[in-house]
């Protein structure tokens, strides 16, 4: 039996552009994936389909909001099958093309479940009801993860984790979303925008617990008017189903209604890594106390032919990230200098304001006890931002004072997740606020409140007037 010269175990963002970077240095490559095509949980269950959900929702905002600028709408009207339809064109549109990808690069692609029976043998379950074993001489461990599960939820419909959400298969009366993070929110404030009443609960006293509180507070104001309660600082003791839906008990110290009947009962409270059941004790690849690889900074894992990327080698669990350390696996094993050590990874939430933010937080400078400047533009004095209506951003720098160097950049508003880059770039570059504050940025955008909160560090902020 001849050994695959590289097997990658996952075709999602991670293991996909390790399997056509692989390919595109000369390798043989086999990928195996349980899907059709590559795309994974990313485009199939996760960031794609809930970005174009998050679109629909944003067309009816602005149809809504007309209204503040002298322009009247009637109320739009929802055809759910076909924004199903379009939901579903555009992730088979990717997928789609990522398998013409994967053809035109000659990569072997199983589509099964692959176990390890050893540092070296794979056997693989075909989705066709086949099996087959394969030796091979590396592997790229890109599992992924799953949401987690609370323990002991009614096993029912009305139940739901992001995947059950995203199918889109009714527009409940009411919805709880258990979690205050980035998925909840999400999916949350497109199903109180389709016209369902959306209660958000989260155990923390704050909304995306982890983000700083002055980009919260924009997106939290929204949430206020938007979403029927918010319940911070409160858990969710019981739950269980009746004749007219979930009912559910809270415990928490401003709960009005301990005792509340929901719809539905949306739970996303993170994702767990995917390393059960890959037959990982055959091998010597060691797993941690949270589930997840342990890997080196080339992405290796104890075992010298197995590597693992992505949300099974730690967190943050993000597409992107599992992309570069896809790229840096790829070349460790083509003996290239190469390791994965990023000063910024950038995070993203893609509610209405979105929130981005990468590098150090203000929050971690203080847990860690370092001295940081913190530099804030209000985007009530950004021309671009009043001329759309959404005065409530706030740009963010956080500045080495001896050195002037950006340490980590903060963005609240529109088009937020698009601007933060240049914050990632400048802080790998090591530039200073004196260089971004120096590089013209076009007028008007939101792109200049970068350059205008670097000016208010350096003091001399064009549209704001401190007195000296």
């Amino acid at each position: 039996m001849n050994a695959r010269q590289l097997v990658v175990i996952g075709g999602g963002p991670g293991g996909y552009p390790a399997a056509f970077l692989a390919a595109d240095l000369g390798m043989k490559v086999t990928m195996i994936d349980q899907e059709p095509n590559p795309g994974g949980v990313c485009l199939y269950r996760g960031c794609i389909p809930s970005k174009a959900l998050l679109h629909a929702a944003a067309i009816l905002n602005e149809a809504r909001e007309g209204s503040k600028l002298g322009i009247t709408f009637d109320e739009p009207k929802l055809d759910l099958e076909k924004m199903r339809t379009w939901k579903n064109s555009v992730v088979q549109k990717l997928t789609g093309g990522l398998g013409q990808l994967r053809t035109q690069r000659n990569i072997e692609f199983i589509q099964g479940r692959a176990r390890f029976t050893s540092s070296s043998t794979l056997k693989i379950e075909r989705k066709d009801g086949g099996t087959e074993d394969m030796t091979f001489e590396k592997a790229i461990l890109a599992s992924g993860s799953r949401p987690a599960v609370i323990p002991g939820l009614p096993a029912s419909p009305r139940v739901w984790d992001s995947t059950g959400a995203l199918n889109l298969e009714t527009v409940p009366s009411s919805l709880l979303v258990v979690g205050g993070g980035y998925i909840g929110l999400e999916l949350g404030s497109v199903y109180a925008t389709l016209g369902t009443k959306v209660t958000v609960v989260e155990m923390m006293p704050s909304l995306l617990p982890g983000a700083d509180a002055d980009l919260v507070r924009p997106l939290a104001k929204r949430m206020e008017k938007l979403l029927a309660a918010v319940l911070l600082g409160t858990k969710v003791v019981e739950m269980k189903e009746v004749a007219n839906g979930i009912e559910v008990r809270f415990d928490g110290a401003n709960v009005k209604e301990p005792i509340q009947v929901f719809d539905r009962v949306l739970v996303s409270v993170g994702r767990k890594p995917n390393s059960q059941d890959l037959g990982l004790e055959t091998t010597k690849v060691q797993v941690d106390a949270k589930g997840f690889v342990t890997v080196d900074p080339q992405r290796r894992t104890a075992d010298p032919n197995i590597f693992a990327i992505g949300d099974v080698a730690g967190e943050p669990m993000l597409a992107h990230k599992a992309t570069h350390e896809g790229r840096v696996a790829v070349e460790a094993i083509a003996g290239k200098k190469t390791i994965f050590d990023p000063r910024a990874i950038p995070a993203v939430v893609f509610t209405a304001p979105e929130i981005a933010w990468c590098g150090i937080t203000e929050a971690e400078a203080q847990k860690a006890g370092r001295t940081v400047k913190i530099a804030r533009f209000p985007w009530g004095a950004s021309g671009r931002a009043t001329t759309l209506n959404l005065v409530d951003g706030v740009t963010k720098l956080i500045v080495d004072p001896e050195t002037e160097r950006v340490l980590g950049l903060g963005l609240a508003g529109p088009g937020a997740g698009e601007m933060i880059a240049e914050g990632v770039l400048a802080i790998e570059m090591g530039a200073t606020a004196t260089d971004l504050a120096l590089t013209i940025h076009p007028h008007p955008t939101l792109s200049e409140t970068i350059m205008e909160s670097a000016e208010v560090f350096l003091g001399h902020c064009t549209h704001i007037y401190r007195r000296k």
